[in-house]
């Protein structure tokens, strides 16, 4: 396998040759059975590497009688190694701040310091050394190449540059690439705006950011008179949120800009996050097998189920010596597939995406419910605004659905308003077989965002409270 050691080195100098399809030709299209026994081997690799230099490991895999001599099979790994899951990782860097005893090179040869926004808790630091940044730039360089991406191709990255290592993942990437690097960001008042105008200007062929923002910025460009099409775009590749792999968002932004439109995102601790993404001929996210090790497994059991069925992707890092991740548990939901691709890259399929974050799943009157499932439902209704805000009550006994949704400004002109709301409450109805209210609002009165949509408000807990107060007003 082309330059495949551990710990990774990758030639600087290295590219494809001229026309061809693939970054590295004989990783990506060998026989799935040879790349397995590879994988194995560099599993091994590994997790002795991690057991010899992270007392976490070596701790974790003690308490589950596991040492790495006793890799001896995929199925030794599935059922020898336990899950990693993020409050792990939390509990690690709270009592070994400020990276956790999983930290596996020394403190000087750390390169650049990410981490989360802490919004839900306290924020996990990541410490990239500086040979996993190289590789890290290499990986996401051969999965752009993959997508169309071609040196001198000038390349948006519309995300926010601060710890969020998505955009500073698709800024070393392009570099690696020998792309032109616009880093252009998001975030600050008014930008979306200058964003669209400069995109008018220059005429980058790569963008990349969220799918809310990059429908958000189109709605902004046309409100001043701009058509996204005139930007040129060629490829728009996102991560963050679920979207770019549900049709009815997919579509609308490939409609609004005439791009191809790639999803290429896995979690952030898991950089490079493009170990799962499209390629310019293969609909879906191939999983990079050689780059991240994937399974999607049960998520009670953590065993991996069969191709063709749902589970929760698990990831391994197969060249990351800093902080590497071993069995870590994303929490998402997912289906895969082992089909022949169209690419002719001999990888295992995610056809569908990320479904969404189990954790995101809300349950209302027995049902089942994702928000990206209403999200793709509104977006192939003809007249939708472009925002919406999902809120569950509870009225009586009973959950409620409410949908709050902006509509295009013509249909309150038109008089189509009416039509809208029984159009948007059929189709959410067949869709959950829930009866849903349905609120028009005004255009631009529902919040926007640079980065993650956040378009869920459950106030169930309000009303268990207020019953908890009037009870106790009873006693």
């Amino acid at each position: 396998m082309e330059s495949w050691t551990f710990p990774p080195s990758y030639e600087a100098s290295y590219f494809p040759t001229a026309g061809s399809r693939y970054w590295f030709p004989l990783r990506e299209t060998m026989p799935s059975g040879d790349r397995d026994s590879a994988i194995l081997e560099r599993l091994r690799q590994v997790c002795n590497y991690a057991y010899a230099n992270a007392p976490f490991y070596r701790r974790k895999w003690d308490e589950a009688g596991f040492h790495p001599d006793q890799l001896r099979s995929f199925e030794d790994f599935e059922d020898r190694v336990p899950v990693v899951t993020k409050k792990e990782l939390r509990e690690s860097q709270a009592s070994a701040p400020p990276f956790g005893d999983y930290l596996c090179v020394p403190d000087r040869e750390i390169f650049h310091i990410h981490g989360t926004s802490g919004t839900t808790g306290r924020p996990t630091a990541f410490a990239i050394g500086r040979s996993d940044w190289n590789a890290i730039a290499n990986a996401h360089a051969r999965i752009m190449w993959g997508m169309g991406m071609r040196p001198g191709d000038m390349i948006c990255i519309a995300a926010v540059l601060s710890l969020y290592m998505g955009s500073w993942g698709a800024l070393a990437g392009a570099e690696r690439l020998g792309a032109k690097a616009f880093p252009f960001g998001a975030g600050a008042p008014g930008m979306t705006a200058r964003c669209a105008q400069w995109l008018h200007t220059m005429k980058p062929a790569g963008f990349y950011g969220t799918p809310t923002y990059a429908l958000h910025l189109a709605q902004t460009a046309q409100d001043d008179g701009l058509d996204p099409r005139e930007f040129g775009l060629k490829y728009m590749f996102f991560s963050g949120e679920p979207g770019a792999s549900i049709d009815g968002v997919r579509d609308r932004i490939a409609d609004f800009y005439g791009a191809k439109v790639f999803d290429s995102g896995s979690m952030a601790e898991m950089s490079p996050w493009m170990n799962v993404a499209g390629s310019a001929e293969t609909e879906g996210m191939l999983c990079w097998q050689d780059v991240v090790y994937t399974e999607v497994c049960d998520p009670k059991t953590m065993r991996r189920v069969p191709y063709g069925q749902r589970g929760t992707p698990v990831y391994t890092h197969l060249e990351r010596t800093s902080q590497p991740m071993i069995r870590l548990a994303s929490g998402d939901l997912t289906l895969w597939v082992d089909e022949p691709n169209p690419c002719g890259r001999t990888y295992p399929r995610l056809p569908q995406g990320i479904f969404g974050r189990i954790d995101d799943m809300f349950t209302i009157r027995g049902e089942n419910v994702y928000p990206s499932e209403i999200d793709a439902a509104l977006n192939q209704v003809p007249g939708y605004g472009g925002e919406h805000q999902i809120v569950i009550t509870r009225e009586a006994a009973m959950d409620e659905l409410l949908l709050k949704i902006e509509a295009e400004q013509q249909l309150a002109a038109n008089g189509g308003l009416d039509s809208f709301r029984n159009d948007v409450a059929h189709r959410i109805q067949k869709l959950l077989g829930l009866r849903t209210k349905v609120e028009i609002v005004a255009g631009g009165s529902l919040p926007r965002t640079d980065f993650k949509a956040r378009r869920v408000v459950d106030d169930r807990a309000v009303f268990k409270e207020m019953n908890a107060r009037v009870e106790a007003g009873r006693n």
